[in-house]
């Protein structure tokens, strides 16, 4: 019988995305799939200390191994913020936080644009174990309008590097796993995920 791993997510995306990297190895059932939980309050200072958190109370809670994951967007000139609040960073829907972060870096220069979009993937396999802990990034810089319809959150306005001055919303979905914090820090994680 294959483990089973919970991944503390109800994003179909990122459930899609774990299952084509682990293939059959592993089981990966999402929070969609048991009964309701009480959701973690991510309080932590920084990405990692969040989805610890999280794998940590949906393992206790569930009695399953918990992958969680916490990322968002750190800029440079803006000392790290919007960080671990990019989902809370600006009231409303996704374009209402990056217009937010457009009219914070209107009077910053291009060379002082630079970004990072960050993930933190923890994994918890039982009571008092020892969390597992993964860090993807990937680099650019903040344009200065949005550009591209693909992804979510701030992928418009996120330059990738190396990538000919595309935004992370103009690459295809197989090119953003490719190239994504999320993609990083899952193919980090790979080895702790097949050894369930």
């Amino acid at each position: 019988m294959k483990p089973k791993l919970l991944f503390a997510t109800g994003n179909a995306g990122k459930l899609r995305e774990l299952r084509a990297l682990v293939g059959d190895a592993v089981e990966v059932v999402s929070l969609k799939d048991l009964p309701p939980v009480p959701e973690p309050v991510e309080d932590g200072a920084t990405f990692e200390e969040n989805a610890v958190k999280k794998a940590r109370e949906y393992s206790e809670a569930t009695g399953l191994p918990a992958l969680a994951d916490d990322s968002g967007l750190c800029v440079d000139a803006l000392d790290g913020r919007p960080g671990v609040h990019s989902a809370r960073y600006a009231p409303g829907s996704d374009k209402d936080r990056y217009e937010k972060l457009l009219a914070d870096l209107a009077d910053v220069p291009e060379e002082r644009r630079t970004a990072s979009f960050r993930c933190a993937l923890a994994l918890v396999t039982g009571r008092g174990d020892e969390a597992r802990v993964e860090v993807g990034r990937c680099e650019g810089l903040i344009l200065r309008a949005p550009k591209g319809t693909n992804g979510f959150g701030y992928d418009p306005v996120f330059q990738v590097e190396g990538e000919g001055g595309r935004s992370m919303a103009e690459l295809a979905p197989e090119e953003k796993s490719r190239v994504s914090h999320r993609a990083r820090a899952f193919l980090l994680m790979r080895r702790h995920l097949l050894a369930l």
